[in-house]
């Protein structure tokens, strides 16, 4: 789950760039900084994941009984910084769907993010035995922290 939304969001960040230098705007190379690539391609995932929050919004009005997309809603928000939004989507989800892959690591994730790692371990304890990407991610990241 989490290499497709990568995925469509890498894509999405490249289509349309060109690799050349515009005439008037020479590129110096020496001048651009590993720090300044990363604060760009951030700020570039920013605005896509708040296009994608209308869209997901729009969707989620039209059907309210759909777990993946309260899932991909809740990653959307988590990734623009709303955790309070993210987490009642993703409960949400649960509701519909208490084992959902995604939206167990995503929320254990969450959890993680917000200093809250009792909660994680309880998602982790969801996934467990799933011998699944979503359990070893999230348990790499309780891990680390």
């Amino acid at each position: 789950m989490k290499i497709l939304l990568t995925s469509l969001l890498l894509a999405s960040l490249f289509t349309g760039c060109s690799s050349a230098p515009k005439k008037d705007s020479p590129l110096e190379l020496d001048s651009v900084t590993n720090d300044d690539f990363k604060k760009d391609k951030v700020e570039k995932a920013q605005k896509l994941y708040l296009k994608a929050l209308d869209k997901f919004e729009k969707a989620y009005t039209e059907d309210k009984k759909n777990a993946d997309l309260l899932n991909y809603f809740g990653y959307a928000l988590r990734k623009t910084g709303d955790f309070e939004k993210a987490e009642v989507y993703y409960l949400k989800g649960l509701e519909l769907d208490a084992g959902h892959l995604g939206i167990n690591e995503y929320l254990g994730e969450l959890y993680v993010q917000t200093g809250r790692i009792e909660l994680a371990k309880e998602r982790l304890q969801v996934l467990k035995g799933c011998k699944c990407e979503e359990y070893d991610e999230l348990k790499e990241l309780i891990e680390k922290n």
